[in-house]
C-alpha cells in the first residue's frame, strides 16, 4: 500500500565545520608590506580625490588573491581612530578587502568623525587577517588572547578580535557577554542560544 519497497527517496541536511583553525595560511613579509601600503593608498586616494581605490589583485601573489576575513584598525597616538572589517568575503581577494575596509575605517566608522587628509600621516594602521571560523560548543574552548569570537543568531551577529581580550581586564564570560550585548545586540546572555565560533588573526602593524 506504500508503493515499491525496493526503492526509497531520502533527504538529509549536512553542516560542515572546521575541527581546528588553519595552520596552512601564512603571509610573507612582502605580502604584509603590500597590504599595509595598499591600505594607506586606499585611504589617501579617497580623502584626496573622493575615489574608491581598487588594487589589481592579479599583480600580487596567489596568497593575496585568497578571500579572507579582514579587519583594519586605525590609531592616532595609540588611541583607536576607526575600525571596520568583513568576516567572510566570498570572492573578494584579500588585497581588495584590505583596501575596502581601510577606506571604511577612515570614513564610515560611526563611532568617530571622519579622518581628515592632514591627519593621515599621524595614523598607524593595523590589519588583522582572520583564519577560517571554527564552531565551538562551550566558551571553555576559547583561548584568551589567541581566539577572536564570532556570535551569530538569525540576522544578528557580532565579533571581537583576539586583541580585544588582551586590552581589557575581562574574564572569558565578560568577553563573550560584552560581544553578545554590545556587538551582536542579543543581550548579555543571548550567546547561550546562539552559534559560537572562534578564529585566530594574523596581525600586521606599521612600524
Amino acid at each position: 500500500m506504500y508503493g515499491d519497497k525496493e526503492r526509497v527517496v531520502g533527504y538529509q541536511s549536512v553542516g560542515i565545520y572546521l575541527e581546528g583553525t588553519s595552520t596552512d595560511f601564512t603571509l610573507s613579509e612582502t605580502d604584509k608590506e603590500i597590504l599595509l601600503a595598499e591600505a594607506r593608498k586606499s585611504i589617501v586616494s579617497y580623502l584626496k580625490e573622493g575615489v574608491s581605490y581598487t588594487p589589481n589583485s592579479k599583480l600580487y601573489s596567489n596568497t593575496l588573491q585568497i578571500p579572507c576575513g579582514t579587519f583594519v584598525s586605525l590609531y592616532n597616538n595609540e588611541e583607536l581612530r576607526g575600525c571596520i572589517g568583513r568576516m567572510q568575503p566570498k570572492q573578494t581577494p584579500l588585497v581588495n578587502v584590505v583596501a575596502e575596509v581601510a577606506r571604511s575605517a577612515a570614513v564610515n566608522d560611526s563611532r568617530f568623525s571622519q579622518v581628515t587628509l592632514p591627519e593621515v600621516d599621524e595614523l598607524s594602521i593595523e590589519i588583522s587577517v582572520l583564519t577560517p571560523l571554527k564552531r565551538i560548543k562551550s566558551i571553555n574552548e576559547i583561548q584568551p588572547g589567541k581566539h577572536g569570537i564570532y556570535i551569530k543568531k538569525g540576522q544578528h551577529s557580532g565579533t571581537f578580535l583576539p586583541q580585544v581580550f588582551n586590552k581589557s581586564n575581562w574574564t572569558i564570560e565578560e568577553y563573550v557577554g560584552h560581544c553578545s550585548r554590545d556587538k551582536a545586540g542579543l543581550g548579555w546572555d543571548g550567546w547561550k542560544n546562539a552559534e559560537l565560533f572562534v578564529y585566530e588573526a594574523i596581525i600586521i602593524k606599521e612600524g
